[in-house]
Order: C-alpha cells, then structure tokens, then sequence
C-alpha cells in the first residue's frame, strides 16, 4: 500500500469535485440544479461515479483503490447514496480494506504511507457508508470492525509519537514513491475521464479532515469529529438490526462507551449516551446490568453530578436521560453509591416540583421521579410535605388529562407522563390505605417516612379524585382499543387501587364492571390485538418482573379486586351476569399447564392462582344455588378432581393445595348423594381421596407423649395455609352429611385410623379452632356411619388423649 500513496493524499486535500461538477463555489451551475426529486445524485456526479466504480473494478493495487474511493467519498455524500451503488461499491471493494485501514492505523504501521488519521478518516468514512444498507451494517466483515471501532472511541485519537513515526517515514521515502504517485494519479484520471489529476489539484485548501490533522498532533487534542461521527454511524447502525444489539454488547460496547462518556470523548455525549440509552432499554437492560454494574454505575453517577450542574432546559432534557440510565429493580446495584446518587437526582427534583411549570416541563420530572420510586421507595424522597407535594401534582396531572370530554386524544408524550404518574399513586396507595385504616401498624419499609394521619387522608383524598378520573375515562374505551398500551396501564393502576380500597367509588367501581371484566376476558381469551401489549410488556419496568405478554396479565391485576368484590351482594350480583365464575375457571385452567408439566423441585407458586381460588370460594359460600346450576363450576369440579392428586405430591404448592382441596370440599357439600343403586362418578371419588390424603399429611404427634404438632411439610406455609385447612375439615362433615358413601371413603383412605390415634396419642391440640374443625369433621361421620361411631367411641372409651376433650363428640357416639 506504500506505492504511490500520495497521489491518495493529493487527492484528499482537494476541493470537492462535487463543488465543481456544481459549476462553482456557490452551485449555481446548470448541473447543479439536475438533482433527482429524492436528493440524489446530479447527472454529472452519476457520470463520474460510474467511471470510479469502473477504476475500482479493475484497480490493480490499494493505491489505486484508495484514489477510486477517495473520489467517490469526496463526490458523492452516503445519504446521496442509494442501496444497489452501496452493494455494486461494496462487491468492488469488500470490507476488508477499510478494515485493514483501521487496523494500519491503530497499529500505526510505517510502511502504510498514510498517516494514521488520513488512513482513520477514510476506512471510518468507507464503513459508515455501507452500513447504511442493513443488510451490509450485518455483514460479518463489518462485525468484526466494531471492538477497533469501540476502542477508537474510546481512547481518542492517535499519539503524537505514532504520528512523529508516520510523517519519518513519509519523509524518508518520498524520493522512492514520486513516479508511483503520479502513476497512480494517471491511473485515476484516466479511469474518471474528464476529471483529470491537474484539474483536481487545482484547490489545495477546503477539507475538513486535511484541517483536523493539525490539531490531531496534540496529545489532548480530542477525536475529529468526522470520524467520531462515522464511528457512531456504524454502531447505530447495527444496533439498528434485530440482533444488533447482542453484536454490540458481545463485543464490548458497554465498556467502551461509558469510557468515552467519563473522558469526555468527541460526540460522546451527544450520540454516545444515546447509543448507550439504546442498549440499556427493553428485553436486553436486566443483562447490561448484571454484566456491567460497576461502569454503568459510575456513568450513573456522573450523570447525576452533570444534573446537579445543569440549568434551565438542559436539565429538564437531562430528567429524560437520567431514566435511560437508572438500574432495574430486578438486579439493581444495591450500594452507598447508588443511594447516593439517588438522594442527590432527589436533591434537584425537589425545588422543581415546587415551582410552576407547563405541562411539557413537568412531564419529564414525574417520569423521573416514578423510576427513582420504583427503585429505592420513599425513604430518599424528602421530608412528608414534599412527598405528599409529589402525589398531589401527579394526581392534577391525571385528572386533567382524563377528565376531557370523549374524543380528545392524549399525544404519547401526554400518555408517557401520565404513565409516571401512575406509577407515583400506586407506590402512594398502600402507604395511604394502611394509614387510613390504623396508626397503630408498622408502615412498610418504602412507605413514606414519618407522614401523619391527616396527611394520609389528605393523600388518599387526591388518590380518589384521580382514580376517578381513571374510570371515567376507561367507561369511554371501546374494545377495539383493548391492544392499547396506556389502555392496559391505565387498567393495571386502577386494579392497584381496588386492591386497596373498594369502599370508596362503589357506584363508579360497580359501573364499571362490565368494563373491567370484558377486558380481562378479551386479553384471556385472545381475542384482542395483542403484539403491540407485548411489545410494551417487554420495554416497560415495574417493580415486577419483566416477563413475556401471555393475555392471563389482565385479570392477574383484577383478581385482588375480585376478591373483595365477590364478598359484596351488590357488585357480586353483577359479577355473576357478567358470568365471572366461567372467567375465573378459564384463568385457572390455562395457569394450571407449567405446575401441572413441572416436578415437585422446580415448580414456582403463583399467588394469582391461588386469588382466584379466594373469589370463586366466594361465590361458593354466599350462592350456593348458583353453584348447583352453573355449569362452570361442574367444570371447576372435573379440573379440581385432575389438579389435587397431582398438587399433593409438589410440597413447594402447599397453599395451592390446600386452596384447590377447599373449593372440591366446599362444593362437594352441596351435591346431593346418588340415587339408590347409582354409582358415585370417578372424578369425585378421586377428588376426595386426594383431599384426605392431603388433610391427612398437616398434623403429627410424633413417637412421644405430648402436644400435636404441626407436621415438617406444612410447617413453612402453616400461617398461610391453616385457615384453609380448618375450613376443609368444617366442609368434609357437610360432605359426609350430604353424601353418607363418603364417610366409608373417610375409612378406606385411613383418615378416621390415623385421625383417632393421633388424638388419642397427644394432649392437647395446636389450638382451639384446630380442635373444633376436627370434633365437627368426626361428629358428621359418627352421626351419618354406624361404623365410625363405633370405631370413635371405642377410641374414646380406651384412650385418655385429646380426643376426651371433646364434649360434641361425646355426646355423639354416647360416651360419657
């Protein structure tokens, strides 16, 4: 490459042959005004290129490739440039010379002939144009260019010593290369025709790269700008690509970049931290995180010392970037660091919020202070006032823009601010609550701090103005809607509240319900638009997990709600015309395929699964006729009788166990027995034998005389699960009593045996309502089975346990 390489140089210190193809200086000439419609090419530029791409065609060495393309380069701007000249410019070149120039330069060989900037400028120049065409910005040639591109970024320009070598050996071997240079330059004139080498000459003095060598030279002297500027072209580019940011990020983007920000490097932080944003949003943030939690929380840092400086409009900008920039709650760097940086964003804030802003200024603060919620709570937030301040203008801005008339739209920078804000009244709404209801309970650890009873009055005053909003606007949803994303946002906010509180609004929530429940239902059943949900599922952060859209999301939020609903004979009663129950039995049936398909080890709880359990318990207790006619909750029964024997042997599924064998007994309580000569169905039968399988398993007296105790496998979910268990026993006597034939079942599976010697082992019974469920569950079978009566009171007759506390059951089999 060192033959005649100076005819490259003359080349590129020419005036653009654009400028004179133009007809001048100012463009005015009658070519000039030949452009295509589209911004493309003149007529005369055509010409030229074509006559360039015919000179790299047949170019017989790098030199006389160099001064082809640093007369395309020079002539014809990328953007003028369309995709098949890109590909018939690629398939001439390749990309393993720009490559083999950034790597001459970063080596900063001697025999290049080229100084490294000049060889920089060129190869960066050639890379950024073809990356404009996807399918080259994927090509794995161009890849393997972005570590050399990174590192230039990075660390800046070339050393004055690398540059000192490369004009030594310029100097040294100019005598040898003159006859080669003009070779070369005769080569290219010959190849573009008209354009001839003298003319090209003509013009030492208007390119920018020739002007930046100068103060490349300096050690301090920061990146020329065009090649930064080409750099970030290519690393835009692909990052671009479906899997472009996994090429980036496989190939050490993150460091780089966050180098190149803390050293202030060219275009860093104009289009580095924007690259960086990039990468650190959606599907792929979780993973930069846990990769590079040091460099990352050291630009976040940084980035929260720049806030603190900055003034006026730049600061509001910065509120924007500061979010791209924030760890996810899911893997967030727990440090000093962090808390800090956290506590000093909240420092700023605060004086913000207090002062009068337009609704485009205080957009990017609520966002702002939404993320920093979500990641550390309210303890960093400020003194009370302010964090009431804060729940109070977020609740404004809701109410203004749900509270327009149907018809106006909300612009997306109106539905990502009011996003923020829902996001700052639910972190409000348990705080709130809570102290509404009581001062005497612990405050949560992210509840705010030291905050009055009146103030959370006052706070839970605005929660109510503002929710209400939220369902005057969702009442004006159509269901052709339904895919929105702010739609389901709005919905996810409002679900967060009825969780909490349902006395309020009861008209308004009850109004509604048909809403609520159509929506969960289209997202359940399919039957809506659902790709742009998952792609915003896939984007957004909560304090949950990100996870993928499966549509069981919708009614997963409702469910809390539900529960309390259900309870109320006024909203019940709309519920079921709404035919909730079917819902219900639907959600948990398409819950039920991952535990069902995973062992007893890997099989994770799903609390949802076991909220549905509660609203259609619910429903079993305060409508029993309702449940006798319903056919959803005969299929409820078929999938209870599948579930149980399968749940009982998943210890990690306890509760849900135990709320599944709830709602078999409870229902089983109501069916009347088969007729004379009938014969009992194989479902229920199989659904009993689990469920006193699994009764059997809570408690053990253990070897030794003494209390009972409440066996290992139950111990951890005991709390949780006790209730439950309590009720299974009040539901198995009304079992017996509706149907007697489940009472020889009692004695068949072992229960009756295993019941009475443990009570006739021990002395005493965990607690008074454990012994009152037991003495109800015996007392049913000794009344309804002569059998067991008889078993019971030869136990009792024989044995001085706790089964002599029992005065009911005494007085059933007639021991005194």
């Amino acid at each position: 490459m060192a033959d005649s390489t100076h005819a490259a140089i003359a080349l590129l210190t020419q005036p653009p042959v654009s400028e004179q193809l133009a007809g001048g200086e100012g463009g005015e000439g009658e070519e000039g005004s030949e452009r295509d419609a589209d911004g493309g090419l003149t007529d005369a530029q055509t010409e030229v290129l074509e006559r360039c791409l015919h000179a790299l065609r047949k170019a017989q060495n790098d030199s006389h490739t160099l001064a082809a393309l640093l007369l395309i380069t020079r002539l014809c701007p990328a953007s003028q440039l369309d995709k098949p000249t890109l590909r018939r410019i690629f398939e001439a070149v390749g990309l393993n010379l720009p490559a083999r120039l950034l790597v001459t330069a970063v080596k900063g060989s001697n025999n290049s002939g080229l100084p490294p900037q000049e060889l920089l400028s060129l190869g960066t120049a050639l890379l950024a144009a073809l990356s404009t065409d996807p399918d080259m910005a994927g090509h794995p040639q161009l890849l393997t260019t972005i570590p050399l591109l990174l590192g230039i970024l990075a660390n800046g320009p070339v050393t004055r010593q690398e540059q000192e070598t490369q004009d030594q050996g310029q100097d040294g071997g100019q005598s040898e290369d003159g006859s080669n240079t003009d070779s070369d330059a005769a080569y290219v004139a010959k190849s573009t025709g008209e354009v001839h080498a003298d003319e090209i000459k003509a013009d030492g003095g208007s390119d920018g790269h020739k002007s930046s060598m100068s103060q490349e030279s300096s050690p301090t002297s920061k990146l020329d700008e065009a090649v930064a500027s080409d750099c970030y072209q290519v690393l835009t580019a692909v990052c671009g690509l479906s899997r472009g940011p996994d090429q980036l990020l496989s190939r050490g983007a993150i460091p780089a970049l966050c180098q190149a920000v803390e050293q202030n490097q060219t275009f860093s932080h104009q289009r580095g931290l924007a690259l960086l944003g990039r990468l650190l949003s959606g599907k792929t943030k979780d993973k930069v995180w846990s990769s590079n939690p040091e460099e990352l929380l050291t630009l976040l840092v940084k980035l929260s010392k720049d806030f603190c400086q900055a003034t006026g409009q730049t600061k509001l900008d910065m509120c924007a970037q500061l979010v791209q920039f924030l760890p996810p709650v899911g893997v967030s760097v727990q440090s000093e660091e962090l808390k800090g940086a956290v506590v000093r964003v909240w420092g700023e804030l605060r004086p913000m919020l207090q002062t009068k802003l337009t609704p485009r200024q205080i957009g990017p603060i609520l966002v702002l202070s939404a993320c920093l919620l979500d990641l550390l709570g309210w303890e960093p937030v400020g003194p009370p006032k302010f964090c009431c301040l804060l729940v109070n203008r977020a609740c404004v801005e809701v109410r203004m823009g749900l509270e327009e008339p149907p018809g106006n739209e909300l612009s997306p920078e109106q539905q990502h601010t009011l996003t923020g804000c829902y996001r700052i009244m639910e972190a409000a709404i348990e705080q709130a609550c809570c102290m509404g209801v009581s001062q005497t309970t612990e405050p949560p650890q992210s509840s705010i701090p030291s905050i009055s009873l009146q103030q959370s009055r006052q706070v839970l005053g605005v929660l109510e103005e503002a929710f209400s909003a939220l369902m005057y606007h969702l009442q004006q949803v159509d269901p052709s809607r339904y895919g929105d994303p702010f739609i389901f946002a709005t919905f996810r906010s409002l679900c967060s509240w009825l969780a909490e509180e349902t006395s309020c609004l009861k008209e308004e929530v009850t109004g509604l319900l048909p809403f609520l429940i159509g929506y969960s239902r289209s997202h359940l059943q399919g039957e809506g638009p659902e790709q742009g949900l998952s792609a915003w599922m896939a984007e957004v952060s909560f304090r949950e997990e990100r996870a993928a859209w499966t549509g069981r999301e919708a009614l997963r939020y409702l469910l809390p709600a539900l529960c309390h609903l259900s309870a109320e004979e006024g909203p019940r009663k709309v519920l079921l015309t709404l035919d909730t129950p079917a819902l219900l039995v639907d959600f948990l049936s398409r819950c039920w395929t991952a535990p069902k398909e995973k062992s007893g080890v890997t099989s994770a709880r799903d609390p949802s699964m076991e909220t549905a359990c509660s609203a259609l318990l619910n429903f079993t207790v305060t409508e029993p006729e309702r449940v006798r006619k319903d056919q959803s909750f005969r299929t409820l029964e078929t999938f209870l009788s599948e579930a149980l024997p399968v749940l009982v042997h998943k210890p990690r599924l306890l509760v849900l166990a135990a709320n599944y064998c709830t709602l078999g007994l409870m229902i089983g309580r109501l069916k009347v027995a088969p007729s004379a000569g009938g014969s009992v169905e194989g479902g229920q039968k199989r659904l009993f034998s689990a469920a006193l399988r699994f009764l059997r398993s809570a408690l053990d007296s253990g070897s030794s005389p003494g209390p009972v105790k409440v066996s290992p496998a139950w111990e951890e979910s005991w709390d949780e699960a006790a209730d439950l268990w309590r009720l299974c026993l009040q539901a198995l006597g009304g079992c017996v009593r509706a149907q007697p034939w489940i009472a020889g079942l009692v004695r068949e599976e072992g229960w009756l045996k295993h019941t009475l010697a443990m009570l006739s082992q021990c002395s005493a019974l965990p607690d008074q309502h454990t012994q009152q469920a037991l003495e109800e569950a015996l007392c049913a079978m000794a009344d309804q089975c002569p059998v067991c009566k008889k078993e019971i009171g030869d136990a009792m007759r024989t044995n001085k346990g706790a089964l002599m506390c029992m005065k009911n059951l005494k007085k059933s089999v007639g021991v005194k």
